[in-house]
């Protein structure tokens, strides 16, 4: 699966989450050919390159591209909400250096430094609700709860227990909770996607539909920013106050409505 043919100057970064924004499996097709039709028309008119930007792992992000049947490959994608990575020219996936390996040495130091914090998080979640403390090689603290309720009980709990840690940060998406450095989120690599390229801010879009999506439906990171129907309240609230474009449709066709909004349907 290859990228669409490079436009001869990028004029545009579009970002979309993956799960519950891009992508949605109940529906079929799982991904609306009007999203990419949409893609194809932005990259002739605009010169944008699109990416994906989630939780998942890059291999994971493989797997949801074929799953997805998507007819062509991201120009660019962030995995675990801090890696870059990019297409060479066979189409493989390439950690984009030095940002990676710059973002997880600091990861690595920080962890060291609020293990404590971390270790009294993991015992109150584990002494009071039924959720699993998560450990795995570049994630050592996370943990999934088993509902929506268990896990705001959770929220609340963590806040307190970080009052006095200012960077330490996390990305939640539903009942998935992973914690990391508050300098190192989806809109930060969206930032760095942005600044590789070259393009402004002002020509920047992201749609998403979760918590760990706040930082990149910012006006700071993306001039053009939105989330589908679907989308948890926390998010609507968000994108409406910040006067980002609440979708009419959900997952997909939200986002090729999304897309129309801020960039016109064509000639």
């Amino acid at each position: 699966m290859q990228p669409l043919d490079s436009p001869a100057r990028p004029g545009a970064i579009l970002s979309f989450d993956f799960d519950g924004t891009l992508y949605h499996p109940a529906e079929n097709p799982p991904v609306s050919p009007r999203l990419f039709q949409n893609l194809e028309r932005l990259r002739r008119e605009h010169g944008a390159l699109w990416g994906i930007n989630t939780g998942r792992s890059i291999g994971h992000v493989a797997e949801g591209l074929v799953d997805g049947r998507f007819p062509f490959a991201p120009d660019w994608v962030v995995a675990r909400e801090r890696e870059v990575w990019l297409p060479n020219e066979k189409g493989r996936w390439v950690s984009h250096e030095p940002y990676n390996k710059q973002c997880e040495a600091n990861l690595a130091r920080f962890f060291a430094e609020v293990q404590d914090v971390l270790d009294a998080i993991r015992n109150e979640v584990e002494e009071h609700t039924g959720a699993t403390w998560i450990e795995q090689p570049g994630d050592p603290a996370g943990l999934v709860a088993r509902t929506e309720e268990e896990m705001a009980w959770i929220m609340e709990r963590v806040q307190a227990l970080t009052a006095n840690t200012p960077h330490l940060g996390w990305q939640r998406n539903s009942i998935w909770l992973r914690f990391g450095h508050k300098d190192y989120q989806k809109g930060s690599s969206l930032a760095e996607v942005a600044r590789h390229f070259g393009v402004a801010t002002d020509r920047v879009f992201a749609i998403g539909d979760s918590h760990n999506d706040f930082e990149m439906l910012s006006p700071d990171v993306a001039a053009m920013f939105a989330c589908p129907a679907n989308a948890v309240p926390d998010i609507r609230a968000h994108v409406s106050q910040g006067g980002g474009h609440v979708c009419l449709l959900t997952h997909s066709e939200g986002c090729a409505e999304a897309l129309e909004h801020f960039f016109g349907t064509g000639a």
